[in-house]
């Protein structure tokens, strides 16, 4: 298999912003958010203090954590280099823009989504970690990562063969669906559940860890109760591939979403019993990423990518 250059992009930058989810979950767990106080700038400045003493002007040594500030400007850094990736992702699209506009236009927006993204993000830090807007945040993440994704796949599935019946293909999507917009709604559920849990941290006093989840409230307990109902639905479809004996690329892929609920479930249940780790927040938060590529991907090869109808 011989990428061309804009495959080799568009995959780098899909795997580059999975990246930056994951950098931005350590962002959160280590409560970075605020590490810079201000944007663009860093204190003021494009390249942050290491000591209290360099503070600019106008900042006090209370609103300065060296470990903090220098983990938010890495975050800040990565977006920057993601930034990048999809402008080059956006020029190098123009090869496709005759032959397959769907590639260059998605590949534009992905570029205007993360251009509003640099600015939502500026905005997050301004209303200092509003609630709203870190969902908004987060949710658009999702979306420019399933754009890049639509994007590499278009551009490389001629690499892919997937040989089912028409009704399998209909069966096998309507359950994807099912299971892509369970997971959807139980990333908007998590991050209000990690907002909630943002607001009694921060108070002005904060209770013992392991009484956070009780005040939580019924979010925790809706997200709980629809971790279930995904794990079924992600149950009976690996219940659908063994019973159908499918095979290759998509049976793969089925097992791989399978699994990832499966892990999703167990860390999620390891989050509540161990009262919050950090580690598995970042663990937790990866793995929602991942489950939204991979039952998308799995949706577009079902949708796009039948070669022959049996």
């Amino acid at each position: 298999m011989k990428l061309n250059t804009y495959q080799k992009t568009a995959i780098t930058t899909v795997i580059a912003t999975l990246f930056l989810i994951l950098v931005g979950g350590l962002v959160r767990a280590t409560g970075a958010g605020l590490g810079c106080p201000d944007w663009p700038k860093c204190f003021g400045v494009w390249i942050p203090p290491t000591n209290v003493a360099d503070l600019p002007e106008g900042f006090t040594p209370d609103q300065f954590n060296v470990w903090k500030t220098w983990t938010e400007y890495v975050n800040r850094l990565i977006g920057v280099v993601i930034g990048l990736l999809i402008i080059a992702t956006f020029v190098l699209s123009f090869r496709y823009r005759k032959t397959k506009p769907s590639i260059f236009w998605a590949s534009f927006a992905a570029l205007i989504l993360v251009l509003f993204q640099g600015w939502l993000g500026g905005e997050v830090v301004k209303s200092g970690l509003y609630e709203g807007l870190i969902t908004l945040h987060m949710v658009l993440a999702m979306v420019i990562v399933s754009t890049l994704l639509y994007a590499a796949f278009k551009a490389s599935s001629e690499f892919v063969t997937v040989n089912i019946s028409e009704v399998t293909k209909k069966q096998l999507f309507s359950i994807g669906v099912v299971l892509f917009g369970l997971t959807v709604i139980q990333l908007i559920l998590g991050t209000q559940v990690r907002e909630a849990v943002d607001v009694i941290k921060e108070a002005a006093y904060v209770p013992p860890r392991d009484t956070w989840i009780e005040q939580i409230g019924s979010v925790f307990s809706i997200h709980r109760s629809f971790s279930w109902l995904l794990l079924g639905v992600a149950l009976y479809l690996w219940y659908y591939l063994w019973k159908n004996k499918l095979d290759g690329f998509i049976n793969q892929l089925g097992y791989i979403n399978v699994a990832l609920v499966i892990g999703q479930v167990l860390v999620g249940i390891i989050l509540q019993v161990f009262h919050l780790p950090k580690p598995f927040q970042v663990i937790h938060l990866v793995g929602i990423a991942l489950m939204i590529c991979g039952q998308f991907l799995m949706l577009l090869t079902i949708k796009m990518r039948t070669d022959k109808v049996l």
